[in-house]
C-alpha cells in the first residue's frame, strides 16, 4: 500500500512538472504572440500597404514551412514573424517616439481588418 502511495506521488509531481512546463510555454508564446501584435498595430498607423504585410507574411510562412525538429512550430513562426516585421522598412525610417506616441493613444491590441 505505501508502495503504491509513493508511485502514485510520483506520478503527480511529474504530471505537476509538466503543467508548469507547459505554464511557462504558454507564456512565452503569448509575450511573443503581444510583441507581433504591438508591431502590427505600428504598422498599420504607417499605413503600410496590404502588398507590403502580405510579402512578410508569405516570407515567414515561407521561412517555417518545414518545422525543426525539437522546437515549437508555433513560437518559431512568431519568432520570424517578429524579425521579419522588425526588419520592415518602415519602421526603421521612423522615429520610435512619433510611433508609440500614436500607438498610446488607442488600444493596440485591437487591429480592424
Amino acid at each position: 500500500e505505501l508502495q503504491h502511495k509513493v508511485e502514485e506521488t510520483e506520478l503527480l509531481k511529474m504530471e505537476l512538472q509538466m503543467l508548469e512546463t507547459e505554464r511557462v510555454r504558454l507564456s512565452l508564446v503569448e509575450e511573443k504572440l503581444m510583441d507581433v501584435l504591438q508591431l502590427l498595430q505600428q504598422l498599420r498607423d504607417l499605413n503600410i500597404s496590404k502588398r507590403a504585410l502580405g510579402k512578410i507574411l508569405l516570407s515567414t510562412l515561407e521561412s517555417c514551412h518545414d518545422p525543426q525538429p525539437g522546437k515549437a512550430h508555433l513560437f518559431e513562426v512568431l519568432d520570424t514573424l517578429y524579425h521579419e516585421l522588425t526588419a520592415c522598412e518602415l519602421l526603421q525610417s521612423q522615429p520610435l517616439e512619433k510611433v508609440q506616441s500614436r500607438q498610446s493613444l488607442s488600444n493596440p491590441l485591437v487591429i480592424s481588418c
